[in-house]
């Protein structure tokens, strides 16, 4: 891997972390554990739209191990690495099938696949109860993924733009 690319990944990765651990700060105006916007999806929609899979999940495998060591909660790691992982597998299927105009889509099927992810992981971990938040998780996932991926859609057509200016 160049220098360059290099460098772009480890700055992508810092930007995901910081908005996630400064999101985390924020408090949470529903009380249902696990729900949340994931502002730093919008870093990983974009780095799907930008570089190949393998530097993709470097981004992703960084940023959620960094970001429970940050966050004070290894615990979540388990989580984390269940939803993440499979959101990024959901996205990239249908990256392949949505087109550039639906990448905020996109988005909506990496929540559903990232919540999916998550609960899955606490079934294993505290029993097939955890079903239950799966409603609620599925609904606030929409929505939030819905919202980053329309962040991650402007922020792709503004480097597209930038990039074609130089």
């Amino acid at each position: 891997m160049k220098a360059k690319k290099l460098t772009e990944l480890a700055m992508l990765t810092a930007v995901a972390l910081i908005i996630f651990v400064v999101e985390l700060q924020i408090p949470n105006p529903i009380p249902i554990p696990g729900v949340k916007l994931g502002l730093a999806n919008i870093i990983t929609v974009y780095a799907i739209y930008r570089y190949r899979v393998r530097e993709v999940l470097s981004v992703v495998l960084c940023r959620t191990i960094l970001g429970s060591i940050f966050g004070g909660n290894m615990m979540a790691l388990f989580y984390s690495l269940a939803g993440g992982l499979l959101c990024l597998v959901g996205m990239l299927l249908f990256k392949r099938i949505l087109s550039q105009k639906h990448i905020w889509l996109c988005s909506v099927f990496g929540a559903v696949f990232h919540n999916i992810g998550q609960v899955a992981a606490a079934c294993l971990i505290a029993g097939w109860g955890m079903l239950v938040y799966l409603p609620f998780l599925l609904l606030s996932g929409c929505l939030a993924g819905a919202f980053t991926g329309g962040c991650a859609q402007l922020v792709i057509r503004r480097s597209k733009l930038e990039k074609n200016m130089l």
